[in-house]
């Protein structure tokens, strides 16, 4: 086994579970889900069927990532996120055909008790504040915050707050890359 998991954390037969992966105390991993390299489960956490989580993704504490989820490398979900993947979802109703997608590009963090209703994107380096309630895509590099979430501003890659001067340049304040905001879309400058 190239990959941790505490002796109560129940993996199914069927997954794909990368070199170095960590999955800790109570949590379940179900046939068909793949998860990257260098991965870390938190506790009580649950990756249903044909999930797919790149590489060093971080799933915190209490969080389900049901089936239509997509994560891709280094992606940050913080304790007691919630996706959905019904939008309309019935107890007397099954709509098990009716999973819809939801993909969290690369670098994207999502604050503790997020909900991500299902069926949107979130761009890559996008930061969710903690208790955002998303009901429509969210840019790349995008700050999102309340219920319902809305765009309050840019992020820079290392996760800081970027300040675009009129000419629509910013500079992350740990790392000094430079960020260009050209018609409502921010992006690294090379």
């Amino acid at each position: 086994m190239s990959y941790y998991a505490h002796a109560t954390a129940v993996i199914d037969e069927g997954c794909l579970i990368g070199e170095g992966t960590k999955i800790w105390h109570f949590s379940h991993i179900m046939p068909g889900s793949t998860i990257g390299r260098d991965c870390n489960i938190g506790q009580n956490v649950v990756i249903s069927p044909q999930v797919v989580l790149g590489n060093n993704v971080k799933v915190q504490n209490n969080v389900s990532v049901y089936t239509g989820v997509t994560c891709e490398d280094d992606v940050f979900i913080g304790p007691s996120v919630v996706f959905t993947n019904v939008f309309n979802p019935r107890s007397a109703i099954t709509r098990k055909d009716q999973y819809r997608k939801t993909v969290v590009r690369k670098g994207a963090s999502i604050g503790a008790n997020a909900t991500i209703v299902c069926g949107y994107e979130i761009g890559e380096y996008a930061f969710i504040g903690a208790g955002a309630v998303i009901t429509k895509p969210v840019p790349a590099y995008a700050l999102v915050a309340g219920n319902p979430g809305r765009q309050t501003g840019w992020m820079s890659e290392y996760g800081h707050k970027l300040k675009f001067d009129e000419s629509g340049i910013a500079f992350c304040q740990e790392s000094g890359e430079k960020y260009l905001l050209q018609h409502n879309k921010v992006r690294k400058e090379k």
